[in-house]
């Protein structure tokens, strides 16, 4: 199979079309992958890494208010379609995939209208404005969220979950918290705000630190690199307890998730789908700083399922952070019963799935 790819913005475009491309890897070693992004986004930078064929496309979104801006908007979408429309003549996809962010959807469009094979992934609860747009024109729509299916033409949504699962259902325990000097037979809490960090649970963490000390849980609190060294300096004089760890950033963040007992954090789309491939009970802190306040609806789905804890950010103290973990890390029976919940969300063939779709809609042209 050849497969164009595009996605881009956040690392909740990037991580599930990276997992699709190791799946297909996995079924095809000789299939030919290009992925097309742009050159600031989180992608230009990731995707090479992997040595994947890495074209950009130059865009941009639109204004939520009337703005000059747009105007440039759409002379750069449709400037983009034709650089979109040289990129397939030349590598002559079979199928092209768009996991969301204003690049796919330049390059997903000029596929359809070239007649080529073409499938968008929805990793959220409330669908993007770039796949609702694309919606219209694609084969098939990959959803990960059953409330999503409602958005879209019903005809054309398929339920395969997002792929990123697919890449750590199966990872084992390997006493990975020691390299924190933590205990891995010790109940584990990570407070984790994403690869940047979130100022509003950094600063809760920080308050709690003092009831967290006394805890015979442990915790390790992951402030995101551009935050790490203020708070350092703001603990300087304080003398941490050995079950406490603060870093700034884990480089391999899924070889620490089998042995973390709890999560406490954001619900992006990737997060959730780490969370419930892998059965860890959470307590979610959306940012209501996105579009449509989609990760409080992500997080909602998980809380209705009985596989989650819901902390809106304004309500979020040190207090209401150590109760939360409280009822879970000193509640084997609770814990293990929120664990299970979380784990039938979950869907480890993601990836396998979302392939499949592929595969159809390439012999349906």
């Amino acid at each position: 199979m050849r497969l164009m790819i595009s996605g881009g913005g956040t690392g909740g475009h990037i991580y599930p079309a990276l997992a699709l491309i190791d799946a297909l890897k996995a079924h095809d070693p000789e299939a030919q992958v290009q992925f097309v992004g742009t050159h600031r986004g989180l992608e230009s930078r990731i995707v090479p890494e992997r040595g994947i064929d890495f074209k950009t496309i130059k865009i941009q979104g639109f204004k939520r208010s009337l703005s000059l801006q747009n105007v440039k908007t759409v002379y750069l979408f449709l400037k983009s379609v034709v650089t979109a429309r040289k990129y397939i003549k030349a590598f002559k996809p079979d199928v092209v995939v768009g996991t969301g962010g204003y690049v796919s959807g330049a390059v997903v469009f000029a596929a359809s209208q070239m007649h080529i094979p073409t499938v968008i992934h929805e990793q959220n609860s409330v669908v993007g404005v770039t796949n609702k747009f694309l919606s219209r024109f694609v084969d098939k729509i990959a959803i990960s969220f059953e409330s999503a299916r409602s958005q879209f033409p019903e005809q054309k949504v398929v339920m395969t979950g997002n792929p990123r699962a697919q890449q750590v259902a199966n990872i084992k325990k390997t006493g990975a918290l020691a390299q924190f000097e933590l205990d891995p037979e010790i109940p584990t809490a990570l407070i984790f705000g994403g690869s940047r960090g979130a100022a509003r649970i950094n600063a809760a963490a920080v308050e709690a630190l003092p009831e967290l000390d006394k805890r015979d849980y442990q915790t390790l609190f992951v402030t995101g690199q551009v935050h790490y060294d203020k708070i350092k300096d703001g603990l300087s004089a304080t003398a941490l307890a050995p079950n406490v760890k603060i870093v700034p950033y884990i480089k391999n963040m899924p070889a620490i998730l089998p042995e973390v007992a709890v999560i406490l954090g954001r619900a992006g789309a990737t997060s959730i789908a780490e969370i419930t491939a892998l059965g860890i009970p959470s307590i979610l802190v959306p940012s209501p700083y996105v579009t449509n306040d989609h990760q409080t609806k992500n997080a909602q789905s998980l809380v209705n399922a009985g596989a989650a804890e819901l902390i809106k950010e304004t309500d979020l103290t040190g207090t209401t952070l150590v109760a939360a973990l409280d009822r879970l890390l000193q509640s084997s029976t609770h814990r293990e019963a929120m664990a299970a919940n979380a784990k039938k969300l979950g869907m480890p063939d993601a990836a396998d799935q979302l392939l499949h779709v592929l595969e159809s809609v390439v012999k349906s042209h």
